[in-house]
């Protein structure tokens, strides 16, 4: 992982909040063989004691799930918008382009649940991402007609995170002037621009509070 000091978020508050913010994650892992599997689902991010616990499910029987039965390791990767930052922007132009962007990497063993434990979270991914306990797709209102075949067809997991990283790549290395033109070519720029901007400008006066 690119973690150059200047950009690694440390703070486990900050990490948390991103990764309940950008909850649809990309699993990534190896079956007995070392091939490589990878599948993106949301994840509801929980804590136990001093750990923190990531739950979801997967279709049953696919290669991911195989590949997770025969490798529980399993690193899940988070990430927001990004963007292309053109050196253009800099006091001294005459540089190769960049990217910003922010992502946390959390490492850890994969647990397949039992079959009360699946219903469990799909109760609550449903409830957490629907958000609105009145709403008629809450799962309490799903019939079990409709919530047996599903969950037959599905298995859930919990994975223990044993390492995270952070690393938010947003110009840390620049000079002020440069950090506040990228700033201002950013706002004219996508809406996946403007959120990096946005996140620049957040961290601007602690950035270069000494000068």
């Amino acid at each position: 992982m690119y973690n150059l000091s200047k950009y690694v978020e440390k703070d486990p508050a900050i990490i948390r909040a991103f990764m309940e913010q950008y909850p649809f994650a990309t699993l990534i892992g190896n079956d007995a063989d070392g091939h490589p599997v990878a599948t993106q689902v949301p994840l509801l991010i929980r804590h136990q004691g001093d750990s923190i616990i990531l739950l979801g499910h997967i279709m049953r029987k696919t290669d991911h799930h195989l590949a997770f039965e025969q490798n529980p390791r399993v690193l899940a990767l988070f990430t927001s918008p990004h963007t292309y930052v053109s050196p253009s922007w800099y006091t001294n132009p005459r540089s190769g382009g960049t990217w910003n962007y922010m992502t946390v990497q959390a490492h850890g063993e994969m647990e397949f649940t039992s079959d009360e434990g699946l219903i469990e979270i799909l109760r609550q991914t449903q409830n957490h991402f629907e958000g609105d306990p009145a709403s008629p797709a809450a799962f309490e209102n799903l019939s079990a007609d409709y919530v047996s075949p599903m969950a037959n067809a599905i298995v859930g997991f919990g994975i223990k995170v044993s390492k995270m990283q952070a690393t938010f790549k947003l110009s840390q290395n620049r000079d002020e002037t440069s950090y506040h033109n990228i700033i201002a070519q950013l706002k004219k720029g996508s809406p996946d621009a403007q959120f990096i901007a946005e996140e620049m400008e957040k961290r601007a006066s602690q950035l270069f509070k000494n000068d």
